[in-house]
């Protein structure tokens, strides 16, 4: 069975032969495309540098499942390319914007470029998600992956109260007319009508597949954890299920967007920005657990008291797919050396564990021991199935990935309620209600540079 490398591959070959106005409907059973024009566009640029190595690549329909060396090369390199245009640049930009201490810059850069999650997903899994994480810190990302549609109420809304705050028509008028005229340039292939339909209409089809159901794979999320208890899918209908996804969702992002309408507070933005994207992949329809990439990018601007958790957590919770994959040594590597390079010991260099009552020491240190506890039940899950590389119960074929997203969707709930308190926090320490934009600005103040709060 193939993977996203063959998706991603098979895309390059339709991008190349198939006329533009056909990618969203050719041969949709075997990996159709289902991702925005853009990401084909992207995809043709590729292949018809590709084609221009070696032909049999991306050869039409002759080509499906090629996995040879040569075309691995190319196209890891692809991505290690778009990685130097895009991704890199972006990060760069945002570090040299918001933090201000040379060295903080320089660790926090360091430990962003080397995220454990995305590097496995890009690299071993293969799939582009840094062009659209990088296209996201430049702002233009909506056209490139529907997932990056999870920032869309923060950002949205943060120009919205822009216009809002300075009191400006014009302003509006000018973010409409450049969104409606990105998104008539990204899709204006697909907006005139065809004799057999309106291609536009399968676009979007093909992007948001929700007769797929409400998940596939074990995902750590809301569906998925409650669905061990309760079988949403025998429960309610496929249009129920979207309707009460639709509503469980806007109430999760929801306090993003109130916290963004009382102030357009550029350091407000990343706190909003993950939790808007964490809703959507707490509540969401037909999510995938790659989808947790979309939520790192805000924590890894933020860099806050859950970085370090998040990303460990997140590289786990996607453990099944990198599995299949065959990427347990380099999932063990790079998890390994990442949280070297961010690990920061006591000035004693043992735990910082006073001598008093272990009650005592989980009330006031409970984060502390969130975080032994979180560790240990996925230490103790990998030992297990290590141990038994199957379930050792047969009515439970799916025991593991199920006790995956048991052990790491109640962390992904709890960064969703940090996301919101510390942006209240944020609101309140350095603006108030009816600042005006230039005083906001005067005051702004980057977050946090590297793994808490304190100002620099």
């Amino acid at each position: 069975m193939y993977g996203d490398f063959e998706a991603q591959r098979h895309w390059l070959e339709v991008a190349l032969h198939v006329p533009l106005r056909q990618w969203y409907y050719y041969d949709l059973q075997w990996w159709g495309m289902d991702y925005p024009p853009l990401t084909g566009y992207v995809s043709w640029l590729c292949g018809y540098v590709g084609d221009r190595i070696d032909r049999t690549w991306f050869a039409l329909d002759e080509s499906r499942g090629r996995e040879d060396d040569g075309l691995k090369l190319f196209m890891r390199w692809t991505v290690v390319v778009w990685d130097a245009l895009v991704y890199v640049p972006a990060v760069l930009w945002w570090m040299r914007v918001w933090v201000r201490s040379s060295k903080a810059r320089s660790v926090s850069l360091l430990i962003t470029l080397l995220q454990p999650s995305l590097l496995l997903i890009d690299f071993g899994h293969f799939q582009y998600n840094s062009f659209m994480l990088g296209l996201t810190l430049l702002s233009v990302s909506c056209f490139f992956h529907q997932m990056s549609l999870y920032y869309a109420p923060a950002i949205g809304t943060y120009l919205l109260s822009k216009c809002i705050h300075q009191r400006s028509p014009k302003l509006f008028i000018q973010y409409g007319a450049v969104t409606a005229a990105t998104f008539a340039v990204v899709f204006a292939p697909f907006l005139l009508p065809a004799k057999d339909g309106w291609p536009l209409t399968q676009v979007i089809h093909r992007i948001f597949p929700f007769a797929r159901g409400l998940f596939e794979d074990k995902v750590a999320n809301f569906w998925c954890a409650s669905n061990v208890l309760i079988k949403w899918k025998f429960l309610l209908s496929t249009t129920a299920l979207l309707r009460v996804s639709a509503i469980l969702t806007l109430l999760a992002f929801l306090p993003a967007v109130v916290l963004l309408l009382q102030s357009p507070d550029p350091r407000l933005l990343p706190y909003a920005m993950l939790t808007s994207s964490l809703a959507f992949f707490l509540f969401g329809f037909q999510v995938h657990e790659k989808t947790i990439l979309v939520c790192m990018l805000p924590v890894m601007m933020v860099q806050g008291e859950w970085t370090v958790l998040a990303n460990n957590v997140a590289l786990f919770s996607m453990w099944p797919l990198l599995k299949r994959d065959g990427l347990g040594v380099q999932y063990i590597a790079i998890l390994l050396l990442w949280n070297r390079l961010v690990w920061r010991p006591s000035s004693s260099g043992r735990p910082n564990i006073p001598s008093r009552s272990l009650i005592d020491w989980l009330t006031t240190n409970w984060k502390s021991a969130l975080t032994t506890g979180t560790y240990a039940a996925m230490f103790a899950l990998h030992a297990l199935e290590a141990v038994f590389p199957t379930s050792p119960i047969a009515r439970l074929p799916d025991l593991w990935p199920v006790l995956n997203v048991l052990v790491s969707t109640p962390l992904f709930f709890l960064l969703w309620a940090w996301s919101v308190r510390a942006g209240v926090e944020e609101r309140w320490a350095g603006s108030e209600f009816g600042m005006r934009e230039d005083e906001i600005k005067r005051r702004s103040v980057p977050p946090s540079p590297i793994f808490g709060r304190k100002k620099i």
